[in-house]
């Protein structure tokens, strides 16, 4: 009831502003305070002016958007793709990859959406906007749905599992944002129900790939933007408030207020941001901000292994593969700068993850994919909930550190070249009930100390208006208690594809 509620209350918002008189022109997920009113955009007038101009499903103030990114591609260490999860191939090498593929391979340089936005001015300076998407498959039109994806591949053997993911998108009609507000140039964007959190809005702004699937390590895990955990890039239930100030400066905060029943990943949380877009000379501009975010009951949804050998290499038969929520409070600080100059762009992050005992341990609750999970219930639905995986029995905290610098370089107003480098650091955290902690660095254990490094690049050419190609490569390698549980280390993917905008 309380969806049903979440829901209605978003659709009466939306027919109240659908008489708006001015479309909302923003992007997918700004730093800054969205404008509150914006230039009218040229309306489509027939199907070819809307394939071949800029022109926009728009009337009345109600703008239709969306992306339809397609490709194909290979992978060294791959798995086979699965249309339910957001992003369909195994881009990046992950516990099921095992051998040479080729995969179709969509949504690499970013989701396939479809939503509609809008704006209406209230007096003054005021506006009330809003937003309603959701990402898909482009093969089978599918909702994306990460959670979906791994339940799919519950008590499936590893060597037979497809490229599943987790994410905050759940199969919702709603799985990418779905919001309304009010918005002022001078006293910033209030808006509530279902939003980014700040350091997915930063992982937008401040990774060269803007959160790519194919290219990006940080847009295909969800780590960084969720504070910790990939379903926490999203909250259903959150209210969020952006202002400039000062001419250069800006700053942020977010509240999750709802928890699980109201269809969010976490029982709580908060986050604040503060920065700035810092003149240095001529057009030069250094953008910088810095994020502190804190959720409460985190949920990571992965599925607990069978048995490893002493290397930690999984052996047959590769079973129970039990569907685990791991619960966990987590506290993260992002620091994220870009530096702008004429056709360059240079890009630059760091956050620092800390994991430990969740507020309230669970015993049984539905994710926000509408799965039910219950704490040692591998007999009954061959689920489970894993509530010491930090600080208890023998177990310590776990810190994560991710880093991550790249470049975008415009060599003409219709392409770009792009290259990044991400790194993982997580410390050892492994230890027995009775003997404590005992640092390790081997593969033997998860929670063994371990790196993650990934490097890719890649050409974009927009061809027409709506229209882009490009091509690219990301290579992916994990080490330590980063690989325990993996067939294979390391992934060689290069992608193709071709993207539609509107």
């Amino acid at each position: 009831m309380a969806k049903l509620g979440i829901c209605a209350a978003f659709l009466v918002a939306v027919v109240c502003a659908s008489g708006a008189s001015k479309a909302w022109a923003a992007d997918v997920a700004p730093t800054k305070t969205p404008a509150a009113s914006a230039a009218t955009p040229r309306p489509c007038t027939d199907p070819s002016d809307f394939v071949t101009t800029n022109c926009q499903l728009t009337w009345e103030g109600i703008t239709v958007f969306g992306i339809v990114d397609t490709g194909f591609g290979w992978q060294s260490h791959g798995a086979p793709f699965d249309s339910r999860s957001a992003v369909g191939a195994s881009y990046l090498i992950q516990k099921q990859n095992r051998s040479a593929i080729w995969s179709l391979a969509p949504n690499a340089l970013s989701n396939s959406t479809i939503g509609i936005k809008g704006t209406r001015p209230i007096g003054g300076d005021f506006s009330v906007i809003f937003d309603l998407d959701a990402g898909f498959d482009p093969y089978s039109l599918r909702f994306s749905n990460g959670p979906g994806s791994i339940a799919a591949n519950a008590g499936v053997p590893q060597n037979l599992q497809s490229a599943y993911s987790d994410s905050s998108r759940a199969g919702q009609w709603y799985n990418g944002q779905g919001y309304v507000g009010v918005s002022s140039p001078t006293y910033g964007t209030l808006t509530v129900f279902r939003q980014n959190s700040l350091t997915l809005d930063a992982v937008f702004d401040y990774d060269p790939f803007g959160a790519s699937y194919g290219f990006s390590a940080i847009g295909f895990q969800g780590i960084t933007c969720g504070g910790g955990n990939t379903e926490n890039c999203r909250h259903s239930t959150s209210l969020k408030y952006r202002i400039n100030f000062l001419n250069h400066f800006r700053a942020a905060a977010l509240w999750q207020f709802g928890g699980y029943e109201e269809n969010n990943a976490s029982n709580g949380a908060y986050q604040f941001q503060l920065g700035a877009d810092i003149p240095i000379h001529g057009s030069d501009v250094l953008s910088v901000d810095a994020i502190y975010s804190h959720v409460k009951d985190s949920v990571s949804l992965a599925l607990a292994p069978g048995a490893n050998n002493a290397f930690g290499t999984p052996i047959p038969p590769f079973l129970p593969q039990t569907l685990t929520a791991t619960i966990s409070d987590n506290t993260a600080a992002m620091l994220v700068a870009r530096y702008t100059t004429k056709s360059l762009k240079l890009y630059a992050g760091y956050e620092y993850i800390r994991y430990e005992p969740p507020s309230n341990p669970q015993a049984a609750f539905t994710d926000i994919a509408g799965n039910f999970l219950c704490q040692g219930c591998d007999a009954f639905n061959n689920t489970n909930i894993n509530n010491a995986a930090f600080g208890m029995n023998g177990f310590g905290n776990k810190t994560f550190q991710v880093m991550w610098t790249g470049i975008k370089y415009a060599v003409h107003d219709d392409l770009d070249v792009i290259a990044a480098y991400y790194h993982y650091i997580q410390n050892s955290f492994f230890g027995t009930a009775a003997g404590g902690q005992a640092f390790c660095s081997s593969s033997a254990h998860a929670q063994c100390a371990g790196t993650f490094d990934a490097i890719s690049a890649a050409v974009d050419w927009r061809f027409a208006p709506k229209w882009d190609a490009y091509f690219g490569v990301m290579f992916t390698q994990v080490n330590g208690g980063l690989a325990s549980g993996f067939f294979q280390h390391s992934n060689v993917a290069p992608t193709a594809g071709l993207r539609f905008r509107f």
